[in-house]
């Protein structure tokens, strides 16, 4: 089994989803890999021949170059003299990040088209690119967040939380826009920062030097939700400084090295992959995702989920390869629908049609 990935997008977050796709180049080696397939900006498809995995490759606009695809049912295709041909097409793994990717817009295509993908379906796209529809479902499911307020781009700027807090445009990732303020003469600035991406943001309280634990993993069985229906990561704690700005997101993204478990007991790491799992049942099936928790008085708090974490949070795995073998054998299926006609046909014989 062959993989092929899909990369690019429009978004803020385009640069960051060519770096992953490099990065994974690396990680599963030429010989699994069936193809690469750019998305461009103005929403175009190419065909990227391996040696071409290069961020200046696209930075010069020499993918245009690139064979074209088009995409049909079951596959891509590129435009022969006659007719369409059909591209080798591994399992595609949806590595956009953003827009497009996270927002469940490529996987309502993928979906529509029948194309077998490795990713967040519709459902999942919606409730974790959007950080408020994620707190909403969070608690749900039964796991804490951090206390919040949400502010609309025309809405009165009063907040209420007592400094620090942190400000998040709420449909975007990799720190970008995202502000920490420590009083009030901050606040204009931050909010304004934020806004430039999106028109709506989130305000939380900021707690330094909180203890943060990062767990991937996807589920590869149909059951009663329990540890071995799982696959998982390790338990990364990240060390990093108090928050991570874009240009330092942007050289995480690029990780292929395997960090290093986190030191912590038994009983907090089966709190968190608790929590990992009743955030996925039912809604992540197919994808490989990250989350992101806090840990607070040895109470698990959700902080994000990454449902296209970067370069796909191969770092955290012992066998990436596996782990993504694993999951190709437990994609949805969407349960076939006959359509006959019927109601159609009595209605007509009962106008005497």
């Amino acid at each position: 089994m062959k993989f092929s990935i899909l990369f690019g997008g429009l978004s803020w977050e385009h640069e960051i989803s060519i770096v992953s796709a490099i990065s994974l180049k690396k990680v599963l080696g030429e010989k699994n890999v069936e193809g690469f397939i750019f998305l461009d900006s103005s929403h175009r498809f190419y065909l990227i021949p391996s040696e071409s995995m290069k961020s200046t490759f696209f930075s010069s606009g020499e993918y245009k170059k690139c064979k074209e695809l088009y995409v049909g049912i079951g596959s891509f295709f590129s435009q022969g003299l006659l007719k369409k041909k059909s591209i080798p097409l591994g399992i595609v793994i949806n590595l956009i990040h953003g827009a497009d990717g996270e927002d469940g817009t490529l996987a309502s295509i993928l979906d529509f088209y029948k194309i077998p993908f490795i990713g967040p379906r519709l459902e999942g796209c919606v409730l974790s690119f959007n950080k408020y529809l994620t707190k909403l479902y969070a608690k749900e499911r039964g796991i804490k967040m951090l206390p919040f307020e949400m502010l609309q781009k025309h809405s009165p700027r009063k907040i209420n939380g007592e400094f620090p807090l942190i400000v998040k445009p709420s449909r975007l990732g990799s720190s970008i826009g995202v502000s920490v303020i420590y009083s009030s003469d901050e606040i204009s600035y931050a909010i304004d920062s934020a806004f430039e991406f999106d028109k709506e943001i989130i305000i939380e309280p900021f707690i330094k030097g909180v203890k943060e634990y990062n767990l991937a993993g996807c589920k590869i069985a149909d059951g009663n939700n329990s540890d071995d229906e799982y696959i998982f990561s390790i338990i990364e704690e990240p060390q990093k400084k108090d928050l991570l700005d874009f240009e330092n997101k942007y050289l995480d993204f690029s990780r292929t090295e395997q960090v290093r478990k986190a030191d912590i007991s038994e009983d907090l790491e089966k709190k968190i992959k608790d929590a990992f799992k009743k955030i996925y049942v039912n809604k992540f099936e197919g994808a490989l995702i990250r989350c992101d928790f806090f840990v607070i008085e040895d109470e698990v708090y959700l902080n994000e989920i990454n449902p296209i974490p970067g370069s796909g949070a191969n770092y955290l795995f012992d066998n990436f390869l596996n782990t993504l073998l694993e999951l190709s054998s437990y994609l949805p299926k969407k349960e076939a629908i006959k359509i006959s006609y019927q109601y159609i046909d009595k209605i007509q014989r009962a106008k005497g049609k």
